[in-house]
């Protein structure tokens, strides 16, 4: 406990030149590497702000906060003005990762994430090392957990597409809404073509897997219906 007590004095406030370089170096890289084991997390996942976006993000925090501190020590002023204008630059960024589709919001994970991913970097632009290590152990404890909890009982919603060909478009119409209405969903985006024989229908339906599977094997099971086909699942967040 001495040795580590001794490590971070060292990092702490000093005087020197020399010595403020590197602690700001110390701290900047503290903030990549954080945010890239946050950022890793995701990559691994396929969400749409990854490796680089959350390295960038935490970095870009710990820089602006130095840079905060610094140019009010050489210039004066208040000392948290720049660094306070990163909540609601991050608060742009997050919205921009949120989309609306198909009468769903999607991304809303990958939004906080990237504002608990900035505060991360502030708290190691600041010099609370501890504070920001603990605050990613936490995220990546709830990413990674909390996601396998909900995986293992079901809990997770997901969008699959629905590819069901039928010999009479009411016949298959009937079916399918008394199987969605069993499981209390509906249909989203249907697409129905015709031939002489069949009638195909292609449809979304946002449900855990377990309700998806059981969807399935009634459609199968329901007369007047030939084929059931089930593709591109997207996991909600």
């Amino acid at each position: 406990m001495d040795e580590i007590r001794e490590v971070f004095q060292l990092l702490g406030p000093r005087t020197d030149s020399a010595a403020l370089v590197w602690q700001m170096i110390v701290r900047l890289t503290l903030a990549a590497f954080l945010g890239g084991l946050i950022g890793l997390e995701r990559e691994i996942k396929h969400k749409p702000a990854g490796l680089r976006t959350n390295m960038f993000i935490c970095f870009g925090a710990a820089l602006f906060t130095i840079l905060s501190e610094r140019l009010a020590m050489t210039y004066g002023g208040d000392h948290t003005r720049i660094a306070a204008q990163i909540i609601p630059g991050i608060g742009f960024i997050g919205a921009g990762s949120i989309i609306q589709a198909r009468g769903s919001v999607v991304g809303l994970t990958t939004a906080a994430t990237l504002f608990v991913v900035a505060s991360i970097g502030m708290a190691a632009g600041g010099g609370l090392y501890l504070v920001a290590m603990f605050s990613t152990l936490v995220i990546l404890l709830a990413l990674w957990l909390l996601g396998w909890f909900e995986g293992r009982f079901n809990l997770k919603a997901i969008e699959m597409t629905y590819d069901v060909v039928g010999e009479t478009l009411d016949d298959m119409l009937s079916a399918i809404n008394q199987s969605l209405e069993g499981e209390h969903h509906t249909m989203r985006a249907v697409q129905i073509g015709t031939t002489d024989h069949t009638v195909r229908m292609q449809f979304s339906v946002e449900a855990p897997e377990r309700e998806h599977l059981k969807v399935i094997e009634e459609l199968r099971r329901a007369p007047g219906i030939r084929a059931v086909n089930s593709f591109g699942a997207v996991e909600k967040e």
